[in-house]
């Protein structure tokens, strides 16, 4: 027999309300951020910036604690680490100017991803099964990576409409996934 008491049993049965909580919370926060990137104003900017910032620095952070457990190749790991650092906490004191830079790179990033797929897709046309929704999906990215970096303001509004729909899907999964915990915790009682 084990030494389970009721006190126990209790504390295990708190412990999904509490999660479902959390994770609510945490949803209803990735809304609020995705509806504040996507009224696009200069906070939006500003927005984005901090978050690609934080991101780059938490990241930097990994990479240095990764270095600590590394079997071989430390130092690079660290150098890697100090440069993600140092480039996210300058990310977040020019946080409109990182913006902008991200704002270009998701054009040229849709334009190489667009360009290998349209390249892929043909080589591969007899191998593949449904090529022709591939290849167009990498037309399509072509295009919009194009449209993109033709002017700087459309770079931007792609950007932020990425950032905004993903950070507003992000917030939706949560909550959904609070209610599902929720539920799961008052099934079990």
């Amino acid at each position: 027999m084990s030494d389970v008491t009721t006190a126990d049993l209790d504390a295990e049965a708190e412990a999904p309300g509490c999660l479902w909580w959390g994770m609510l919370l945490t949803g209803a926060a990735w809304v609020v951020i995705a509806f504040a990137v996507l009224g696009f104003d200069p906070t939006s900017a500003t927005i984005i910036g901090i978050m690609t910032g934080v991101v780059i620095l938490l990241a930097g952070l990994t990479e240095i604690a990764s270095a600590v457990v590394a079997d071989s190749w430390r130092w690079i790991r660290v150098a890697l680490g100090t440069v993600f650092v140092i480039t996210g906490v300058l990310a977040m004191t020019e946080p409109f100017q990182t913006f902008g830079i991200l704002a270009v790179l998701i054009g040229w990033y849709l334009i190489l991803r667009g360009t290998f797929g349209v390249i892929f897709t043909l080589f591969q046309r007899h191998e593949m099964q449904l090529w022709g929704l591939a290849f167009g999906a990498a037309i399509i990215e072509l295009l919009i990576g194009l449209w993109a970096v033709g002017y700087p303001g459309r770079s931007a509004a792609l950007l932020v409409l990425w950032v905004g729909i993903g950070a507003l899907i992000r917030g939706i999964t949560q909550i959904v996934f609070a209610f599902q915990i929720r539920s799961a915790a008052h099934a079990s009682a």
